[in-house]
């Protein structure tokens, strides 16, 4: 299992993804909204990776149990301090959606950072957060076709959105040299020797 204590460093990075991608988050906010006004209600199952992407950004970087739940809460709160409408409930959202790609990485023991394991974090955070979104929006009036479809569409949305394009900020953050001398520098450069 990987250390988990952090260095000053590793906390400072997670505290500043957090910040950026909270920015981000509210930033995404007017996206959704504006796509649902023309594609309709299931355009937050379409666009809701991106809500994730900060806690396997994080975890990635730093490789230490508890930094994809933290960024996410990190996040929530950025966004709380800059006004979101949503208040005090987006540290609950942040904490359910951080939590299910940290049960992810736990599962590997936070050992495996393949583009697949972050794809299946952004899958993990969307079933944590369809669950936490059906309790709070009552989705269980819903007819099950639909709930299908939001359920498909969240799930590909965590992976890609999520998943994916997170895997692709990080690489491209690693071939910058921002992050040599992190876990992830050492792990690749061990990968390679």
């Amino acid at each position: 299992m990987a250390s988990a204590t952090w260095t000053l460093r590793e906390t400072l990075i997670v505290a500043a993804l957090g910040a950026v991608f909270g920015v981000l988050y509210l930033g995404w906010v007017q996206v959704w909204l504006v796509a649902q006004a023309v594609f309709g209600p299931v355009t937050m199952d379409v666009v809701m990776g991106f809500w994730f992407i900060v806690s396997i950004i994080a975890a990635a970087i730093v490789r230490k149990p508890g930094v994809a739940l933290v960024s996410e809460v990190l996040a929530a709160a950025t966004q709380i301090l800059l006004g979101s409408p949503a208040g005090l409930l987006l540290l609950l959202t942040g904490f359910v959606q951080g939590l299910g790609c940290e049960v992810v990485f736990a599962a590997t023991r936070w050992r495996r950072w393949s583009l697949p394991v972050l794809m299946a974090a952004g899958a993990g955070a969307a079933v944590f957060s369809f669950a936490y979104t059906w309790v709070r929006f009552d989705y269980g009036a819903l007819a099950p076709g639909l709930l299908a479809l939001m359920f498909a569409l969240r799930l590909a949305s965590g992976a890609l959105l999520g998943g994916l394009l997170g895997w692709s900020i990080v690489n491209a953050l690693h071939r910058t040299g921002v992050l040599a001398g992190l876990r992830i520098d050492h792990d690749r450069r061990a990968a390679r020797a």
